[in-house]
């Protein structure tokens, strides 16, 4: 539920931000260690993570005779028939007494007929077997919970075939003293509880939640259906559902494990099941780990996406620091000139280097709670010594998937639409396969350390962020990413100072636990991804930069974006595919629609992109347009138009023999086109064509086949390096970017994006002019 408090550790917190906002305004110092993959550069550390988790359902859950039992006979069983505030036992082990029945042996008992206002106690002194059968049972407690299960070895609740059955409590427990606070859902255990059978349960907690055990909850079939004041199916140790249809409507979480001391419990394992989760709070979360190998998934949280907080930005600027940077923008850029910075663009900050402002690109890394602690600074200038405001508000965790270590998902086809994350990871999350249509108010997907997608169909249709993690690898699957900031964002992570000693702030804090404590021995790991050295990062001088670039005043992070293969789509409102680091393409098709703002750019990242191998196309404005690396093994030409090209208006590129490189629709107003293919050669002659149509079939607005005609040609021209930027007039110098808004913490106008531009000569070869085509 949302806590309108601020408990003293995170004022503490808030104080050292303050403190290191201030520090932080100071010039920053590069060192790097000789070990790539435990690097530091300036006060980021950079962890090597595993490129695939296999863990599954059964590496977690055993299974023993009890929990898949649904037998029973009349002869080796107690018989408890319910009659309104009384009842009638036939058998050992069980007696009813004013209005409730206490069972006090291991053994079966049936349970039928109907308690308006009493409870079933078991209390089993020698920690044996109790097997409940639900056979048309409706039971009901005003004041406590239906179904206690004070002591026992395991409880089983078996739902027998074709019966229905119904288990509620009222609003307002009665409890021996003040110190007392258990039971409160309105079936309660304290001992292992396992749920089986082919029959119906209705549960409804209507004072606080629906069905908890202090212990394993464990449900291997039946239709049941929770509706909670607070959460809906909460186990302590874990919570694992083999099979059965849930539905949940809860004020609170819809299932959630709550084991915070013990790093080998608290998670949430899932082989299949339908789904049918409404909650106010996180639809499915972990403590520890949470893995699904499978199911049908049907979750809405905090009312689902629309009803997201909004937004809001640090302002134009991005990060602290910087101010103008070095270097002019790029030569010869087309008409109107791209180097000029927007026409509504905010007075820009001194060249002190010293704002203190947020880092927009950061990864949010929220603790596994339900509130979510979000800092604000509020400087007065500009200066190292401006007074600084900060204020810390808490917001309910509306998550629809939420792992505090590690969320696996093996299989399963998942609808959702969350307030907050969609799938979540305080560490690691790792897609094998599934199917998931997506509408989130916040991130798509997001992971504070390493985000890895082997396979799978990942339709992102809503997001703030599409894909956001530390390190982002793509190896497999198709992801299509709509979102209104950064389709990919490789951001956040782990963090020390420059003295080893942890940032206190409660989310770098909450994902380095994260990384310490999750100690379920079931990750196999078949390949690995790990950082490389990156002393050249924001200090080499061969790094391909930007025309009008963004904010500088700080070396590039080790974040890190690998595309291995699989396809890629994004449509963005702001960067296309970001990373604080680098971006790696070795394989796969990854296409780029805006943004349309000069703010942002396709393509953003501030170490290196390099490529070598796949098919990249790129659309966008061109006002912080950026291509690849030249030290990339795969050629890319990066086009400007002279104006912008309306959504849907072909672009075309082909060699001089007719070999068709590109022909491709943007769904967004562009000016700027970066393409990047196996068939582009170093020393090609290319044509450029605008307009006309293709008679090929289009996916993603990317036609691989047809016969292309009726265009206009904007350029023809000689490529004479791997990356070459041409525009109407044929190929231009790229110089090193001034710095235009944007790239979050990466402080002022430039600064730390003093880049060369790479694949360019000072010379301008090719067709000038615009001439019609008749092909």
């Amino acid at each position: 539920m949302k806590k309108n408090i601020i408990t003293g550790s995170k004022l503490w917190s808030i104080a050292m931000i303050t403190s290191l906002l201030a520090a932080c305004s100071s010039p920053a110092t590069t060192s790097t260690t000789a070990n790539a993959a435990t690097s530091t550069t300036g006060t980021t550390k950079t962890v090597s993570v595993s490129e695939q988790t296999s863990v599954k359902y059964a590496d977690l859950v055993s299974l023993d005779a009890d929990d898949t039992n649904i037998s029973w006979s009349e002869a080796d069983s107690t018989a408890i028939k319910l009659n309104g505030t009384t009842a009638t036992v036939t058998g050992s082990g069980a007696k009813a007494a004013n209005g409730s029945v206490t069972i006090s042996e291991a053994g079966t008992y049936v349970l039928s007929g109907e308690l308006t206002d009493g409870q079933i106690v078991v209390n089993v002194a020698d920690k044996g077997t109790v097997h409940l059968v639900l056979n048309g049972a409706t039971i009901h407690d005003n004041d406590s919970a239906a179904i206690y299960i004070q002591k026992a070895g395991k409880a089983v609740i078996t739902l027998e075939k074709g019966t229905k059955n119904t288990v509620s409590d009222g609003k307002t427990y009665v409890y021996a003293d003040a110190t007392t606070d258990e039971p409160d859902a309105a079936i309660f255990s304290k001992a292992d509880l396992t749920f089986n059978g082919a029959g119906q349960l209705t549960v409804t907690g209507n004072y606080n939640e629906g069905i908890t055990s202090k212990d394993d909850l464990k449900i291997i079939s039946g239709n049941i259906s929770v509706k909670a004041a607070d959460d809906g199916i909460k186990g302590k140790d874990m919570v694992a559902v083999q099979a059965g249809t849930i539905t949940i409507e809860a004020e609170g979480d819809g299932i959630k494990s709550t084991n915070d001391t013990d790093t080998t419990k608290g998670f949430v394992a899932i082989a299949g099941g339908t789904f049918d989760i409404q909650s106010g709070n996180d639809g499915i979360q972990a403590e520890t780990a949470l893995v699904a190998d499978g199911g049908t998934y049907n979750i809405v949280t905090g009312g689902g996406s629309v009803n997201a907080p909004a937004k809001v930005e640090e302002g134009p600027f991005g990060g602290g620091g910087g101010g103008w940077g070095g270097g002019t923008p790029p030569t010869d850029m087309g008409t109107p000139p791209d180097g000029e910075p927007p026409a509504d663009i905010p007075e820009m900050p001194n060249n002190s280097g010293t704002n203190a402002g947020a880092n927009t690109n950061g990864a949010e890394a929220s603790n596994s709670a339900n509130t979510t602690t979000t800092t604000t600074t509020t400087t007065t200038d500009n200066n190292a010594d401006a007074d600084t405001a900060t204020t810390a508000t808490e917001s309910t965790s509306a998550k629809a998937l939420k792992a505090g270590t590690d969320l696996t998902v093996n299989g399963g086809t998942y609808t959702i639409d969350s307030m907050d994350d969609s799938l979540h990871s305080n560490n690691n999350v790792t897609v094998n396969d599934g199917t998931f249509n997506i509408e989130s108010g916040d991130d798509g997907i997001h992971a504070d350390q390493a985000l890895t997608i082997n396979g799978g169909t990942i339709t992102i249709a809503k997001s703030y962020e599409g894909l956001e993690g530390a390190i982002i690898t793509l190896n497999d699957g198709d992801v299509d990413v709509t979102a209104s900031d950064d389709g990919v964002n490789a951001a956040g992570g782990e963090t020390e100072t420059a003295t080893n000693t942890a940032a206190s702030t409660d989310s770098v804090t909450t994902a380095t636990d994260a990384t310490t404590t999750s100690n379920i021995s079931v990750t196999e790991t078949t390949g690995t991804t790990s950082t490389t050295d990156q002393a050249s990062q924001g200090t080499a001088t061969n790094q391909q930069g930007r025309g009008p670039g963004g904010m500088g005043g700080a070396t590039a992070s080790n974040n890190e974006f690998h595309i291995n293969g699989g396809s890629l789509t994004v449509n963005a409102g702001g960067d296309g595919l970001d990373s604080n680091g680098s971006i790696n393409m070795t394989g796969g098709t990854v296409i780029v629609n805006g943004p349309t703002n000069s703010g942002n750019g396709a393509l953003d990242y501030d170490g290196t992109f390099e490529i070598s191998g796949g098919y990249l196309v790129a659309a966008g404005s061109s006002g912080m347009a950026q291509g690849t690396s030249d030290a990339s093994t795969q050629n890319t030409i990066v086009m400007t138009f002279p104006a912008t090209q309306k959504a849907g208006t072909l672009v075309h590129v082909q060699d001089s023999e007719g070999t068709n490189i590109l022909t491709f629709a943007p769904a967004k107003d562009y000016q700027t086109v970066v393409v990047s293919s196996a068939d582009l050669a170093k020393d090609g002659s290319y044509v450029i064509y605008s307009g006309g149509t293709s008679t090929g079939k289009a996916v993603d607005g990317l036609y691989t086949d047809g016969t292309y005609s009726g265009g206009t040609q904007v350029v023809a021209f000689q490529s004479t390096s791997n990356v070459t930027w041409v525009n109407e007039s044929g190929v231009t110098t790229a110089n090193t970017g001034m710095g235009g808004p944007g790239g979050g913490g990466q402080g002022g106008f430039g600064g730390g994006r003093n880049r060369s531009q790479s694949g360019t000569t000072s010379d301008s070869t090719g067709t000038t002019g615009i001439t019609d085509s008749t092909k």
